[in-house]
């Protein structure tokens, strides 16, 4: 149990989308911070001038809003503390533990081939001082000392480097503005931040970190490295497995409820717990639970899980969610009638979907509107001979009250009438289905007939028999 307030943070560099690997390292340091009542904070790493956009940074900011992950207190962006990072550095300078540089582009490119070729880090000639050239262009540059370095990582365990292996890295640029390395540490101090929870990809920079941490006298925080997300293939997760950013699942119907739980579940299990919440994840997440191997990326689970969610979710919940999809598949907003029985017809078949865009498909037999166009396979049932007992149920159904339109009532009336005409239930289902949903995905032919309603049964009908007989 940490001994302090715990405070995790995300930092996303806005050069995109919002991926579903940073999702899932955000969806961990908020978990982390919530079960322990600490803080989760947000930075968003904008140092980098040229590729960091608003745009990009707006969709991270969208990504987040959308899977209900909820930062606390202001957001920090990296670019306006760029005094402080160059107090820091200079600080540094001042205690030994960096020093200016004055290599020339060829001097470097000379250096690091040499170090290659030696087996060694980059060490620069001005590591050992020497009389500041004039005119020459000045980069600050980290004095690595002696020594190993280790941490405990919380999930990849015990790593020591030996400090001969890093190179002297550089913290100020020749025009004076901070690199990520002295950025990130400088921040991360300033926020508060007793755990640093990302991807393993950056499990290096944990070594080097920590000697700049200690060059300053500050606390260390705890690391936690989380493994990639790779492909289907087991190869590292790229444009050819399909989308890599939170804004086209949601593009593709998948609830945030659902996305969490899938992502969170994604290289982090507690006991067989498949299906979950914030409320169920809050109360036992821990770091120690993170796999140390990498994920892999499973659709079909995926698209599973995010069912589960539907099936959960409250029909409000997934009209709301759903009002685009419903849209699109209706080719035009919901009228009141239409959301009417749509509202109605949601508990009844969502768990036939595991996408908004499968159950905007599942439900279109409710919302499209009238006079319904019936072509294909549906169209083919309405022979001649179909015309006259469309016209008796007709009459049957227009019988039954508003009172007694209820599923298990009507499926009483059909099963009479075909008793009383001794024929099977295909030769009016099949005509009556095509009549009602335009060969469109539906459930029980009563229950169609209980979630269209009287009046719009009634009406599809007769369209039907005025347009196709």
């Amino acid at each position: 149990m940490p001994n302090t307030k715990v405070v995790t943070r995300f930092a996303p560099s806005p050069t995109g989308f919002l991926h579903i690997g940073g999702a899932r390292t955000a969806l961990f340091s908020y978990y982390f911070a919530r079960k322990h009542g600490g803080e989760f904070r947000l930075r968003v790493e904008d140092t980098d001038k040229k590729r960091s956009t608003a745009k990009a940074t707006q969709a991270i900011l969208d990504g987040m809003d959308w899977l209900g992950i909820h930062h606390d207190g202001d957001i920090v962006y990296q670019s306006k503390n760029e005094k402080r990072h160059q107090e820091i550095a200079e600080r540094l300078i001042e205690r030994g533990h960096a020093y200016p540089c004055f290599m020339t582009a060829e001097q470097q490119d000379a250096e690091r081939q040499k170090s290659r070729d030696e087996g060694r880090a980059f060490r620069s000639p001005w590591r050992n001082g020497g009389k500041f050239p004039k005119g020459g262009t000045m980069v600050v540059r980290f004095r690595v000392p002696d020594g190993k370095t280790t941490i405990i990582d919380q999930v990849q365990g015990k790593i020591t480097w030996d400090n001969k292996d890093f190179d002297d890295l550089i913290l100020l640029r020749g025009d004076a503005s901070p690199v990520y390395m002295l950025a990130v540490v400088a921040d991360d101090h300033d926020m508060g931040v007793t755990h640093v929870i990302r991807g393993d990809d950056h499990l290096i920079n944990a070594g080097r970190q920590k000697l700049i941490y200690q060059a300053l006298g500050w606390d260390v925080p705890e690391f936690a490295h989380v493994p990639l997300i790779f492909g289907p293939d087991g190869k590292k997760l790229s444009k050819r497995h399909g989308a890599l950013g939170v804004d086209a699942y949601a593009d593709m119907g998948y609830l945030p409820a659902g996305m969490r739980n899938y992502l969170t579940r994604l290289g982090w299990s507690h006991g067989d717990m498949e299906v979950f919440d914030n409320t169920d994840v809050t109360k036992i997440f821990e770091l120690s639970d993170i796999n140390k191997a990498p994920a892999r990326l499973d659709f079909d689970k995926m698209a599973f899980v995010n069912g589960e969610h539907m099936v959960r979710a409250d029909v409000d919940t997934l009209v709301s969610y759903g009002q685009a999809f419903f849209k699109a598949k209706n080719e035009s907003p919901l009228n009141d009638a239409q959301t009417s029985r749509l509202t109605a017809a949601l508990p009844h078949i969502v768990s036939r979907a595991n996408t908004l865009i499968e159950l905007a498909d599942k439900a279109f037999f409710v919302t499209r509107e009238r006079p319904i166009q019936i072509t294909g396979k549906a169209k083919k049932t309405l022979k001649p001979d179909t015309e006259n007992r469309l016209r008796d149920l007709l009459f049957v159904l227009s019988g039954v009250t508003k009172s007694e339109w209820v599923d298990q009532n009507l499926l009483e009336h059909l099963q009479t009438y075909i008793t009383k005409e001794d024929i099977g239930f295909g030769k009016i289902g099949a005509p009556l289905r095509a009549c009602l949903t335009g060969g469109a995905p539906s459930p029980d032919l009563s229950l169609v007939l209980e979630l269209l309603g009287r009046d719009e049964t009634l009406g599809r009908i007769k369209d039907c028999l005025e347009t196709y007989y």
